[in-house]
């Protein structure tokens, strides 16, 4: 049913309407929304409903199996975005105290761990507060959502939609490994030739949608040498559901060399050509945050002491990677 149309937008909008018609046109399932903004879909319904009313707009047309953004809806979520982006500011920046920086470090051992404790040093009075979200993607979805503030990963791995709602610096090349059950034939070198693996199933997050720019990444260095993605596996949660699940298939994994060790496995560099994983601190933009002043100052003077940003002679990175300086 078509609503009234009317002159001019009221003075006064609720943010938290505008909240709710980003989540909305952002996710296009009104279930997901809610979800993620921790409301009763039937109340985010009636949210909605009094937005299309204030504005005397039709922003979504709804049927059983799907939800897609009007004209007027496709308008209005530039400047929704904005609107909120400045009202987090405005929160922020009068708050009694800066609030914990959350900062998703995907996984307990990596070096991103490193950037983390220089930035408490370098910030003391802040609190920097650790998360594992496995995953970018996972983690940005997070982040847009306001319940994370940044996150390390493959930036370039992003749709270009969410590349744009994001502040990004490049942090590191992070040379590539695989992990292998320790009875595998290939265990026993120091270093694995990527055409060692012609024939393989290598395990990449295949079907995780929290990871799917790791899989793709993989998918770009396996093409052409004879290698496999595998199938997707059970989605595990957790390091020792993990090992389960690896023991159960024996598919090597994918990994970084900086991955923690896992029983009965050992883990291998790979080479010839050596594969490197792009690595960006990501956050939501606009976040003026002081603990991410000295987040991004921790990443850059880590980086330039350890020759994070050096690229090896002789090395592979997807052609045309966005976010790479």
């Amino acid at each position: 049913m078509a609503l009234p149309t009317v002159s001019r937008a009221p003075r006064d909008l609720d943010p938290r309407l505008l909240r709710a018609f980003t989540a909305v046109a952002e996710e296009l399932h009104f279930t997901r929304a809610a979800a993620r903004l921790y409301v009763a879909q039937q109340a985010l319904s009636r949210d909605i409903r009094r937005l299309e009313r204030e504005l005397g707009a039709e922003l979504f047309v709804r049927t059983t199996r799907q939800v897609t953004l009007t004209p007027e809806g496709e308008r209005l979520l530039p400047y929704a975005r904005r609107v909120l982006t400045a009202h987090d500011e405005l929160t922020e920046a009068f708050g009694a105290a800066p609030r914990p920086l959350l900062v998703d470090l995907n996984s307990p051992g990596l070096a991103q761990g490193d950037v983390l404790s220089r930035a408490r040093e370098l910030a003391p009075d802040q609190e920097l507060m650790a998360r594992y979200e496995s995953g970018l993607t996972g983690a940005v979805r997070e982040i847009l959502a306001g319940r994370l503030d940044a996150s390390f990963g493959r930036y370039g791995g992003l749709d270009a939609a969410l590349r744009a709602r994001l502040g990004v610096q490049f942090v590191r090349y992070e040379r590539m490994a695989v992990i292998l059950p320790e009875d595998h034939p290939l265990a026993g070198l120091p270093e694995v030739p990527l055409a060692a693996l012609a024939g393989e199933r290598i395990y990449a997050g295949a079907g995780n949608d929290r990871t799917p720019e790791w899989t793709d990444l993989a998918a770009r260095l396996f093409a052409g040498r004879g290698i496999e993605v595998a199938p997707p596996a059970p989605l595990a949660i957790g390091k020792e559901e993990f090992r389960r699940i690896m023991a159960k298939h024996r598919n090597p994994v994918l990994a970084v060399v900086d991955f923690p060790p896992m029983p009965n496995c050992v883990l291998r560099p790979l080479v010839d050509p050596v594969p490197l994983s792009p690595v960006s601190l990501v956050w939501r933009k606009g976040l003026r945050h002081p603990g991410l002043d000295a987040l991004r100052a921790a990443a850059a003077e880590i980086g330039a002491a350890a020759g994070w940003l050096e690229r090896p002679a002789g090395s592979w990175l997807p052609e045309d990677e966005p976010g790479i300086p």
